[in-house]
């Protein structure tokens, strides 16, 4: 069995996807439960993620859910993957964070992103629209600026209880989320490993840019991206089928569906569009057994330069994710 050359740091995120029998609830519930398991297996972080109006997602409220995670657990780092910045405001961002770190003293990871919500009726219920994310950089400031008390836009105000603590930043890479992170100096979290070239170029450039700060020395980065690692190249694959069908399902009809298990989706009759995007789901991701993945992975460390990375699989069989998740510790050599 082969382990990574020089491994880096290695994470999670769990997306929170809603089953086939399983409700929202449940989905929520398997998350603070799999943070347990991620803990136990050596993993640096967890992190949770936001999406609103997703049928398929049931994670709505990061910093919520974070709490809960991080309350169930007691070593590993908690955080966001990430809050969506545009959809709220930064002074509200800070305080909550600043409670979380102040539950949570020394775990707590704050992972920003700059979408908005996917369609024109959820940007409405949130108060939004598209133009809202090319604000993110100056959005991304004003919370910094709560959190280390420079703001000056809202004098006598403070953001308490965050105003002081040190909460890490992560920016993640959607649009021109790496070239705001290079210019604030702070860590940058980017995917997808599919797209190689465009993932190695964006990295290049990032620290090429990178200007340091008060939040971070040196460039910092974080790849994310889908890792199946199973005792047969067939069921590593079998690990991506759920998702893949989703993803398909939901190009074709405009909803996501929960994940289904692999062996229902295998026995459906779809039309060629349907096939087209199901397999194309499948194409390329990291997926086999640990000497595959292993030797995969060093590819990617090397042409990226990775400090960490972040596994962020979705599928319906527990177990098998459990599973998944031993082998990949095990490449890494977590104890």
């Amino acid at each position: 069995m082969s382990s990574l050359v020089a491994p880096p740091r290695l994470s999670f995120l769990d997306r929170s996807r809603t089953r086939k029998g399983h409700d929202a609830p449940q989905a929520l519930r398997d998350t603070v439960r799999l943070a347990r398991t991620v803990e136990e297996l050596g993993y640096h972080r967890f992190w949770v993620s936001e999406h609103h109006s997703v049928p398929g997602v049931a994670g709505s409220a990061p910093t919520v859910l974070a709490a809960a995670v991080a309350a169930a657990t007691s070593t590993i780092r908690v955080g966001t993957g990430g809050v969506m910045l545009p959809n709220h405001q930064p002074f509200v961002v800070a305080e909550q964070f600043g409670v979380l770190a102040s539950l949570f003293p020394g775990r707590i990871d704050m992972g920003l992103g700059r979408s908005v919500g996917f369609t024109d009726g959820v940007r409405r219920a949130l108060g939004r629209d598209k133009r809202d994310a090319d604000a993110f950089a100056g959005q991304l400031a004003e919370l910094l600026g709560w959190l280390d008390g420079s703001q000056r836009a809202h004098p006598q105000v403070h953001a308490r209880p965050a105003e002081g603590l040190r909460i890490p930043p992560y920016v993640l890479a959607t649009g021109k989320g790496a070239a705001i992170a290079a210019a604030a100096g702070l860590p940058l979290v980017i995917g997808d490993l599919r797209d190689r070239e465009r993932l190695t170029g964006a990295v290049e450039d990032y620290r090429d840019a990178f200007v340091p700060s008060a939040w971070a020395e040196r460039p910092y980065v974080i790849v994310a991206g889908t890792v199946a690692v199973a005792g047969t190249p067939e069921a590593a694959r079998r690990l991506l089928v759920p998702e893949a069908w989703s993803m398909a399902y939901a190009r074709t009809h405009g909803t996501f569906p929960p994940l289904a298990p692999a062996e229902e989706i295998e026995g459906l009759t779809m039309t060629a569009r349907e096939r087209g995007l199901f397999e194309d789901g499948l194409r390329g991701q990291l997926a086999g057994t640990e000497d595959t993945v292993a030797a995969a992975l060093d590819r990617v460390v090397e042409e990226t330069g990775a400090d960490e990375l972040l596994v962020t699989t979705s599928t319906y069989d527990r177990a098998a994710l459990v599973d998944s998740m031993t082998r990949l510790a095990r490449i890494a050599g977590l104890g």
